[in-house]
């Protein structure tokens, strides 16, 4: 059985962000941005441990064509999104943002 996947609060505002800068720049394209999001997170439910490990536990997977990253905790039965990344801010920023999430 695949792991279920949970967003921290800070990474689903995140995505919502990223959905509406993209789709209010043409209408589609934050649906687009959704499907490789989403084909991102089904190859992580199906290999959580393929993505190199970038701080301690914490993952990181790379979002086809757009410059997102997925920042992820792997536990026994879900996979916790810690924050869905632009690739043009800090790089050591997400691990400032809220961890309560």
């Amino acid at each position: 059985m695949l792991p279920i996947v949970a967003f921290r609060a800070g990474a689903e505002a995140e995505l919502r962000e990223a959905y509406s800068w993209y789709e209010d720049r043409e209408p589609g394209l934050g649906s687009e941005f959704i499907r490789s999001l989403d084909a991102c997170l089904q190859m992580i439910r199906r290999h959580p441990q393929m993505f190199p490990a970038v701080h301690g536990d914490i993952r990181k997977a790379v979002v086809r064509r757009f410059p997102y990253s997925i920042f992820y905790l792997a536990e026994n039965e879900s996979i916790v999104v810690l924050s869905v990344f632009h690739a043009s801010r800090k790089p050591k920023r997400w691990m400032r943002d809220d961890p309560s999430g």
